[in-house]
């Protein structure tokens, strides 16, 4: 079948580069200001394929974090709130003060890999299991490191005593990122709220398939894209309703499979390399509505990439998959 190829010229386009490895995460990560400046406004567009197949936009699916609103230096906040307050302190570090994860450091991390609860194991199993107000000494059994990441992260309390439900040592992060998104000083990124209003009005189903426990996401979206258009939700996922975080892509068969669509059929919005994967793993395409903190992310794979969504219309979409395949 004949190909051709098209350039894509972006408005804001990106300098792609090659992920960094997790052992790298604390030998040396240094992002500087110049840097990024560079990136977000040097002039690279971006080549894709075109096909003589074509596919017809059915369903339109948002990421949350990142993509709805920028959010992870807020999820690093709560993080490092949860650390101060039950006394979170590694065996290998050197000052006495609780775990803080710097904003260099955290950009890695939630770039590398998806989920709260992954992350805290991971870091635990490289740093060593910490001490702190919930366990005096390191948690030397899986059911005991899994409590800790628990209390930290996920609501226990068909799990915890009641006791420990009462002195409110569960769901501590999510509630300390919920009282974040609740000051009001949290907006959506730019063009979220037209592009989905444009699918809805167009017929188009839609759907939001988010990494990120439940309860904050569902929180996220009620008061930022409010309760009409969260309602109006074709589809709604979380980390919750899948074995599987992302890169694995099933959150996004799970979608395509309650949407009643074919992933060829649906068009993601992501912001990250995870996200990408997923939703290519799901044989779904992607656009990239980039961040500062994955700007500078290899995304090949993705049939666009823009700074964000204020200059793209549903018509645009439309177009992009009838017509684009992404470059391998």
């Amino acid at each position: 079948m004949a190909s051709s190829a098209v350039l894509l010229n972006l408005s804001n386009p990106l300098s792609l580069s090659s992920r960094t490895p997790l052992f790298s995460l604390f030998k040396s990560h240094t992002t500087t200001a110049a840097a990024a400046a560079s990136r977000t406004t040097s002039c690279r567009p971006l080549v894709v394929k075109v096909s003589a197949s074509s596919r017809a936009l059915q369903a339109l699916i948002f990421d949350c974090d990142g993509v709805i609103l920028e959010s992870e230096h807020l999820h690093r906040q709560a993080y490092n709130d949860a650390f101060s307050h039950f006394n979170v302190r590694c065996p290998s570090s050197s000052s006495d003060q609780p775990l803080n994860w710097s904003p260099e450091f955290y950009d890695v991390l939630q770039n590398q890999i998806g989920g709260g609860k992954p992350k805290m194991r991971w870091y635990f199993k490289e740093h060593g299991w910490p001490i702190s107000t919930v366990f005096e000494s390191s948690p030397e059994n899986d059911e005991d490191r899994a409590k800790l990441i628990d209390i930290l992260q996920v609501s226990l309390s068909n799990v915890l005593s009641d006791s420990e439900v009462s002195a409110n040592l569960f769901d501590w992060k999510t509630e300390r990122y919920k009282e974040i998104i609740k000051s009001g000083t949290v907006e959506p990124r730019p063009g979220v709220l037209r592009l989905m209003d444009e699918a809805k009005a167009s017929g188009r189903k839609l759907a939001v398939c988010s990494a990120a426990t439940k309860s904050s996401v569902i929180l996220c979206l009620e008061n930022l894209i409010g309760m009409e258009r969260f309602q109006g939700l074709d589809c709604f996922l979380a980390g919750d309703d899948v074995k599987e975080k992302k890169p694995d892509p099933s959150i996004y068969l799970t979608a395509a499979e309650k949407l009643g669509v074919s992933g060829k059929d649906c068009l993601v919005v992501e912001d990250s390399v995870i996200g990408l994967q997923a939703a290519t793993g799901a044989g779904m395409s992607c656009v990239i509505s980039y961040t500062s903190s994955t700007a500078d992310q290899d995304f090949k794979e993705a049939a666009a990439i823009y700074p964000d969504l204020s200059n793209v219309r549903l018509t645009d979409l439309e177009a992009l998959l009838r017509t684009v395949v992404a470059a391998k």
